[in-house]
């Protein structure tokens, strides 16, 4: 299995968006789901128009862990999933494959990002780069790994920071900075 990271730079996110928002809106909302709450792909596929329709938070069990999670759905996302879920009904998947009423399977998942970031120049992409992005880009904003290490539900600092491609970048940096 190869390593995937996060998307570091905000322009290569909003391409991402833009590729597959032309390709397709589901694969679209896929993406910006993830990004906007660092879900794991199989806990994102799962999800049903009645597990976000009118709800303020995400709550689920984390088919990975078992464990409970609740997950806020800001305004911006809110707006997103409103809009997306306009024709849906409640019982519908919300990342519906086009040949059933399932919903799209990891493997298409991959295929769907994938796509996108090859077109974009993008490498070590996989299903986790969403989930890697979101936390990246929260740590980055907010400093706070401890917060992040709660939503990931990680067991250390170290995880999670090893997890979201901070201690690549730190030692990307100090080898930068080290000659002889």
């Amino acid at each position: 299995m190869n390593e995937v990271q996060p998307i570091r730079d905000p322009e290569v996110i909003e391409k991402m968006k833009s590729i597959l928002l032309k390709r397709s809106y589901r694969d679209w909302f896929l993406f910006v789901m993830g990004i906007n709450t660092g879900l794991r792909i199989s806990d994102l596929l799962s999800l049903k128009v009645e597990d976000v329709k009118n709800k303020t938070h995400i709550t689920i069990q984390e088919q990975k862990t078992g464990k409970m999670k609740r997950f806020r759905i800001n305004t911006d996302l809110s707006d997103h999933i409103s809009e997306y879920i306009a024709n849906m009904s409640d019982q519908d998947y919300m990342f519906k494959s086009k040949r059933s009423n399932k919903p799209i399977k990891r493997v298409q998942a991959y295929k769907i990002l994938n796509a996108a970031a090859r077109s974009v120049g993008v490498s070590e992409i996989g299903t986790h780069t969403l989930r890697k992005t979101f936390g990246y880009h929260f740590y980055k904003r907010t400093k706070d790994v401890a917060l992040l290490q709660d939503i990931f539900n990680h067991s250390a600092p170290s995880i999670t920071l090893r997890y979201i491609g901070i201690n690549q970048d730190i030692i990307d940096q100090a080898i930068d900075d080290f000659s002889l």
